[in-house]
């Protein structure tokens, strides 16, 4: 059976990449032939250039400078990594393509093509939509949320299987929340060939984490009177025996 993605409820493109650039620890760059790994060296401004700080040896840098126009074209990417071990990690990428300008002490990067690919597909963020958009406001606490939820309370994982179709869990060997946004969760679902991902959308927006705590519990009452899945009951049974 092949790998279901089901994404309800989920971020705009353009609020999603910008929560990809918000989170992500390393950016790497495609310039002049080359190939630059920076690591916590980018920031976003409001207006959703990315500025980069590099070493005063960089080539990059060197190639900034030295440009007629001071304008070396390059491709930017970015990967937005699960924070829970989970297989295939990488849960999506950012490519930006455009140029750099050297600018007081650092090097602004304009954008003038953004893609953003995620399980759903690959699609081309609009630049406008892009600069005027937000992070998720849950971005920055994420990694630290599915992480406390995984490791203090697999009790609560296991028992929000029950929303998630039964089709969706054959086969299953390990579920793992991996992701969450004001949508909703994402538990991903690891079976002994390949694995997919589900979606559980919240009734409302979560705009903090008190929003989110009252809308995890929504889904857990609402699990709590669900039915276990059969193949979870099996597992469990092989388990404990």
């Amino acid at each position: 059976m092949g790998d279901r993605h089901t994404w309800t409820a989920a971020p705009a493109a353009a609020e999603h990449a910008r929560s990809v650039l918000a989170v992500a620890w390393s950016c790497a760059v495609s310039a002049e032939g080359g190939r630059e790994e920076f690591v916590g060296a980018h920031s976003v401004a409001a207006d959703g250039r990315v500025l980069l700080r590099v070493p005063e040896d960089s080539a990059l840098l060197a190639a900034a400078i030295c440009s007629p126009r001071g304008e070396p074209s390059a491709v930017l990417e970015f990967a937005d990594v699960a924070p829970v071990p989970v297989r295939n990690r990488i849960r999506a990428r950012l490519w930006l393509a455009g140029w750099f300008v050297p600018e007081d002490g650092h090097l602004s990067f304009r954008p003038t093509r953004a893609v953003l690919r995620r399980p759903d597909g690959t699609v081309v963020v609009d630049l406008d939509e892009l600069a005027d958009a937000e992070p998720d406001p849950l971005a920055l606490a994420e990694a630290q949320l599915l992480i406390h939820l995984a490791d203090a309370h697999p009790d609560a994982v296991e028992r929000l299987t029950r929303l998630v179709e039964p089709d969706s869990l054959h086969g299953a060997v390990r579920v793992q929340p991996l992701a969450v946004d004001r949508h909703g969760l994402t538990l991903r679902i690891e079976r002994v060939r390949g694995n997919g991902d589900v979606r559980l959308p919240f009734h409302a927006p979560a705009d903090d984490v008190s929003q989110l705590t009252e809308r995890m519990h929504v889904l857990l009452s609402q699990a709590s009177v669900a039915a276990c899945p059969r193949s979870l009951q099996r597992q469990r049974t092989d388990r404990d025996g």
